[in-house]
């Protein structure tokens, strides 16, 4: 029953005004050294064009959120499918153990359905506005809204190519960068947003988030990762998308099953 608390101290704790500048100053000056290639202009145009190509597709993808922290690691899942051409999809989210281990969420007509909703009825949806849904973790999509992901990999810099990996049985380029403030600050909630702030500031320098994106010998995107260390805790975030193309069908709860939301918290929602 403590494990989402625990989680949610643990991701506290990362999103600190007093960070260590030790930690993200060793990161940086190792992420500057270990490249083996220089960033380049192409391979910034191969990452954007392999993540423009999604939008205009659809997907199933695997979500991987990883906080360790503490001498422990907390694994959330977040598995389903998206027509990011239509911006529909479903999706559902499970932390094991949890006081509330399970979430279904469902996207369309740009409205988020989403199940588990505290104070109100177990077989009752709470609907929001898609645009009205905040990030309230690091490295967390509003939501868990998969096309927020896409944006901020859209905007990696300094982007090196790393060489091939066999990814889900394809041979892919990684490519790896850094995501600004800007970038992981993207749809923030405000409070969490000033944390963030007061971070950089003792930092002296945006904090340490690298991305990495692998892409196919057809151009798609198959692996996206996300992940920063800092102050003892280390936060990951991995999706892999898998049949690309294949149709993503998505049932909208009945009108009468939903009640109006302005603001999801907890763990599992973002």
């Amino acid at each position: 029953m403590r494990r989402p608390l625990v989680l949610a101290a643990a991701a506290a704790t990362l999103l600190c005004a007093g960070c260590s500048t030790t930690d993200a100053g060793n990161r940086d000056k190792s992420a500057a050294g270990s490249s083996s290639s220089s960033p380049s202009s192409g391979s910034g145009s191969a990452v954007r064009a392999a993540v423009a190509a999604l939008r205009e597709d659809r997907a199933g993808f695997r979500q991987k959120f990883e906080l360790e922290g503490e001498g422990q690691v907390y694994v959330l899942t977040i598995t389903g499918g998206f027509d990011f051409a239509a911006d529909k999809g479903h999706l559902a989210v499970d932390l094991p153990g949890g006081a509330i281990d399970h979430s279904d969420q469902i996207f369309a007509d740009s409205k988020i359905y989403i199940s588990g909703v505290q104070g109100i009825g177990e077989d009752t949806w709470g609907v929001m506005s898609r645009g009205q849904a905040k990030a309230h973790y690091l490295l967390r999509a509003p939501l868990n809204d998969p096309e927020h992901v896409l944006q901020q990999i859209a905007a990696m810099r300094k982007i090196s190519r790393e060489g091939e990996e066999n990814i889900q049985g394809v041979r892919a380029v990684r490519y790896r960068g850094i995501l600004d403030h800007r970038t992981i600050t993207l749809r923030m909630a405000p409070d969490v947003r000033t944390k963030m702030n007061q971070a950089r500031d003792t930092l002296g320098s945006d904090l340490p988030v690298f991305a990495d994106a692998w892409v196919d010998g057809q151009g798609r995107l198959v692996q996206i990762r996300m992940s920063v260390n800092m102050s003892g805790a280390r936060v990951t975030l991995t999706m892999a998308l898998s049949d690309i193309g294949e149709p993503v069908r998505v049932t909208v709860p009945r009108a009468a099953d939903t009640v109006p939301v302005t603001e999801v918290g907890g763990i599992l929602n973002g």
